[in-house]
This record gives C-alpha cells, structure tokens and sequence, in this order.
C-alpha cells in the first residue's frame, strides 16, 4: 500500500505548486484514515528538502517516488522510495528513511538504539541506519517481487537539519555496522546524497518497480514456531522493526547491567495481539544464552512451551530444552537471584498461587522477580481469559519496587499481525466494547475478515486455507462440554451445530501440540490452545456466551460450558458481589473472543450462533449483503 505515488518530475511539479501534502493527505485519509497532526508536519519539513535533493537533471524524470510505503503485513511504512534502473538495466530501489532530528546521543551497548529529543523530552529510539537497513531487509524476506525479479535495495537515512560534528553520536563505532549498510546523510550534504541516488538510479522506469512491490505476492512470513531451530543455533531470522529493536537492546542492557552490577531490574513491556512480543521474547532468549547468561523463557500457557519444544526435537538434546522453556509456576522454591535472567512471555496469565490445586506459593510475579536478577515481562491486559489470571501492571510494579528492583516500561506499537492492520484490532476493541475507537474499517483492503453465516462455510473456508501451509485453524469460545471420557475420540462431535452441517470434536487431550498437528486442521482449538501462538487464517465460532440485544454485545456466563475453567470460582464472586462478578465475567469472555479473532496472520471467518451479533458485525463492516460471505 502506498499513499503517494509519481514520477520524479510530478513530485517536482506537485511541490511548486503547492498541492504536495494537500495530496499525501488525501492518499492517507483513503487508505488508512486522518493523519496526524505531527505527520503532517513531518511532511511538511522533510518533503521540501527532498525537492532539493531530487533538483537535478541527472536523476531521471521518470523515475517512480512513493511516500509513505507500507511494509508487507506490518503496520509500518517507508518515509520516501525511488525507484527505476540501474546502469545494467536492472531494477533498483532507493529507501530513505527522513529524520528531522538537529541532536542525537549514542547508548553504550546498543548497536541499534540511540537517544534524541522526541515529544519534548530525550528517549531512546531506533538508529536512522537501522531503521532504513531493517526495512530493506524486511522487504527481502516478504516481498515476492524483490525477491524473484530481483530488486536491489538501497537503504540510507537522511537527517536534514543534523550536523555532522567530530566524533558524531551516530557514526560510533558501535553502529558501523548498519551505517555502511545505509550511510546517514546529514544537514550540508545534499551533493552526497545526490550522488548516492544516481548511483543506482540511471534511468526511470515509469514507477514500474513500485508497483510490481506494491501488487506483489507476499512470500509466507516465518511463523515463529518454524524458525526456532535455525534461531537457536545463532542465526538471524527475525528482523526487529522501530519498537522491537528498542525493547530488545534495552532488555539487553539492563540485563547485563543488573548481572554485573548485582541489581535488581524489571523490564515491563506492553504491547496488543500481533506486536511481535513473542518474537522478541524468543531473541532475548537466544541473545542472552550466547552472552552467557543463565536465562528462561517462561509463559503459563503450556501450548506454546510445547510448540517450540516440539520443533527443537532433534536439532538440541531434550535437557537443553527443558532447561530454557519453563512454567510460569516453577519458582515457588527458586533460591533468591538464582537465575540472570527469567523472559516471562504472556505475563498477563500469570497466577496468584502455583500447582495443580494452586496451592503452592504465594504469588507468581512475585517470585519470578526474586528468582531472577533482571526479569522482562511481555503483557497485554485485554488477554487476560480466566478468573485466575492475575498478571497485570500495577501487581508486577509493586512487587518489583519492594524487591528493590529499578522498573522501567516500554510498548511495542507496531502490528505484525493481522496482515499489519492496527486498524482491525482497533475496530475489534470498539464492536467488543473493550475499548473505544474510531469505526474504521479500512483494514479490509489488508485483511481477510469475514462474518459468514453457516460455520460449514467457515470450515470449508479453513481447510482450504490449510492445504497451502498447515497454517490455518477452527477455534470457539468455551460453549460446548468436553466430554472427558471422550477427549481423545475425533468422531465424537462436542460442537454440534444443527440444523447447520457442523459437527467436529474439541482438541484431542492425546497431544501436546495441536497447533502444528497436520490432523488439527479437524479439531477445533479453544483458547488455551492457541493463545501465544498463531496461524495464517483462523476460523472462529462465537458461541451464545457473546449476543448482541438491546442496542448493545453483552455477554452470559451461563451459556459457557461447565467443563470450561476459565470462570472458576465466578458462582461464589457471584454470592459475595454480583456486580463486581459479572464485571469480571463480561471481561473475560470479551477478552477471549478478541483473542481467538486475532490469531490468524493474514484472515478470519467468523460464525455467530447469535444471528443478531452476525448481522451487528456486518452492519460495523458496512458491508453490503452480497459481499458478506
């Protein structure tokens, strides 16, 4: 998606006559709503500059801009692109990432993160050199067209109003690496940036280039759970975009500096569905074993523990495993500063107590912060789906401070996924009514959600879907009884939906790993099966738990199944406050459909047994009737 496109001499035009950020507005509005003040502003001060860059005959007319190109399955976007031919004719692309930074301090032991003044105040973010290097990098590994045409790429950064001085903050030496791969380009030094462009681009083409990139397949990303092997042996399979790249040297850095210094840290980390906690959770891990570090990845949800496991079988010993993956419960006993580092991934499930009667322990936040001497906990509060989850900001602040331990908070702003769109998950929030938004349901050009009306179709839907990758799945809320007797008989039809032609069995009890199960694909998962982990495309059905009545979603905690756990202990909140229960009940089951629709990378088909909540969901997408299946 590109929010301005043209040739280098309609820019050139656009920009004389006044009308250039009149148009990006416009472009942005259509496709991804109003901009920002502060955007338009950038826009404003960094575009004139590159008038000046591109006043040269030498840089072909013809050759294609865009301004604003969105990264593939991301929320993110390139500040400016060039494209056209290089001297053998071949295609080349220039990306310029534009600062408007005037200063800029290095961070000791972050290759990619560097302080500048933004918003008013002095805070770490992305190098410039990264950043441009990160995007390019990203473009290479999703981007079918600069993958097979081939597209060379090109990636610098331009910071206008910066002077270069001696000794200069963004050239140490720490960031050599990136600053050879995409050269800064500061204030004073158009001529060299000039030249830099017409080093690869001698001829236009038309914008031929950005549009193939534009309309390009994109190559299937990596899913986490298949790239954990070659991640753990030292290879780079994961590019940290902006947010993730700052999360991940911070943590870096506190943990070094609370193993060498003996000093408790807390990193607190939030972040929505499909931000790449799990992602950088998994590169902490990896990172911090090669520094030698004594360090594990800890999540309560089991699936995704026995995910990676599963994956690792054959390529590490199984004690090596089971020494990095641990429950969130395995601290009780922990001697105090045992470990350098615990990475607490999905820490919003975290418990009061420990054990299988949860009678052990006193809190788990609690003693994972003692046991280890740095602790990073990656949270997101609208995933909280049980009674007995606990884990939340103010519990893990509190419990650091009387530990003694320095807390420091971060976000993870960018959408990985969900095809990338921030807008979906911000639309999902609205129609759940978890949190307010703006109706904006221009993710459907990014994202394939449907609301269909036979769950038949949205199980013909997933299956086809799965013959391309094993990637795609049936998920529903907690409405239907797992029969115990019966959990590991897939003819044994839990979810009846007749008159309807449905009829499939929960998740069979006699594996661990369902999410990667070829067979699974004839199961459906609930939430404690696919929380932590994802999928191409899911396929969910919304039981009666979730209806739409009076103008309004609203939940009913009696039309969850009795097997269900997740509403434990809700009968007797009800006896000692009814309000404060149904509260917590109206939350949980909210979070867990918002959950399960936010699984799938690239779509998901939705069946409601409530037909008013399926037509209120169409009526949110505005779609017309015949586009609604």
């Amino acid at each position: 998606m590109i929010v301005y496109t043209a040739t280098r001499q309609t820019f050139m035009d656009d920009t004389d006559r006044d009308i250039l950020v009149d148009k990006i507005c416009a472009g942005f509005r259509e496709r991804l709503g109003r901009p920002h003040e502060a955007e338009v502003r950038a826009w404003q001060n960094s575009l004139g500059y590159m008038y000046r860059v591109l006043n040269d005959h030498e840089v072909p007319a013809d050759a294609g801009i865009a301004i604003e190109f969105r990264l593939p399955g991301t929320s993110r976007r390139i500040d400016f692109v060039l494209s056209g031919l290089n001297a053998r004719q071949k295609a080349a692309v220039v990306i310029i990432e534009l600062k408007q930074w005037e200063t800029a301090n290095a961070v000791q032991g972050a290759d990619g993160m560097v302080e500048t003044i933004v918003g008013g105040g002095l805070h770490p973010v992305t190098h410039p050199s990264y950043q441009a290097w990160s995007y390019a990098a990203f473009l290479k590994d999703y981007n079918v067209a600069v993958q097979e045409q081939p597209v060379s790429l090109h990636p610098c950064a331009y910071l206008h109003n910066y002077r270069r001085v001696e000794r200069d903050a963004l050239l140490s030496p720490q960031y050599a690496f990136y600053t050879e791969l995409a050269p800064p380009f500061m204030r004073g030094e158009i001529p060299e940036l000039r030249a830099f462009i017409k080093r690869y681009i001698r001829y236009g083409d038309q914008r031929k280039t950005l549009y193939t990139m534009d309309r390009s397949a994109i190559r299937p990303s990596k899913s986490l759970q298949d790239m954990l092997v070659s991640l753990l042996k030292g290879n780079q399979e994961f590019i940290l975009i902006d947010s993730q790249k700052l999360v991940y040297d911070t943590a870096l850095l506190l943990a070094q500096q609370a193993k060498h210094e003996r000093r408790k840290a807390v990193l607190l980390v939030e972040g929505g569905p499909g931000t790449g906690k799990s992602v950088v959770a998994i590169n902490l891990l990896v990172k911090m074993t090669q520094r030698e570090m004594l360090v594990h990845y800890v999540t309560k949800n089991a699936a995704p523990r026995h995910v990676y496991e599963t994956k690792l079988t054959g390529s590490f010993q199984k004690g090596r495993i089971s020494n990095l993956f641990h429950t969130s419960g395995a601290y009780v006993n922990a001697p105090a500063n045992s470990l350098d580092a615990l990475v607490v991934d999905e820490a919003h499930r975290l418990t009061d107590r420990s054990g299988m009667f949860r009678n052990q322990g006193e809190d788990q936040v609690k003693e994972i912060i003692e046991a280890a001497w740095f602790s990073v906990f990656f949270i997101d509060e609208s995933q909280r789906v049980t009674t007995s989850d606990f884990g939340s900001i103010d519990k893990i602040t509190t419990f650091a401070r009387k530990a003694g331990a320095a807390v420091t908070r971060m976000r993870l702003d960018s959408q990985f996924r969900c095809n990338g769109s921030d807008g979906y998950v911000a639309w999902l929030d609205d129609v759940l009514d978890i949190h307010s938004a703006t109706q904006d349901t221009s993710f459907r050009d990014q994202y394939d959600f449907r609301v269909l009306d036979d769950p038949a179709e949205v199980r013909d839907l997933v299956f086809q879907r799965n013959q391309e990758r094993n990637k795609a799945r049936l998920l529903a809320g907690y409405c239907w009884k797992w029969q115990k007797d019966r959990r590991s008989n897939p003819d044994h039809a839990d979810i009846d939906l007749s008159p309807h032609d449905f009829r499939m069995s929960w998740n069979l009890d006699n594996t661990n790993t369902w999410a990667i199960d070829p067979e699974s694909v004839r199961q459906v998962g609930c939430i404690h099966t696919s929380q932590g982990l994802e999928f191409d495309y899911v396929g969910v059905i919304i039981g009666p738990d979730l209806r739409f009545e009076n103008g309004g979603v609203i939940t009913d905690l009696t039309r969850r199944a009795s097997t269900d756990q997740s509403l434990k202990g809700i009968k007797k909140k009800l006896k000692e406050d009814p309000k404060a229960a149904l509260a917590l009940a109206d939350e949980i089951i909210k979070n867990t459909y918002r959950t399960l629709m936010t699984r799938g990378m690239k779509g998901c088909y939705v069946y409601c047994c409530d037909r008013a909540l399926g037509e209120y969901l169409k009526e949110c997408l505005r779609l017309m009737p015949e586009h609604s299946t």
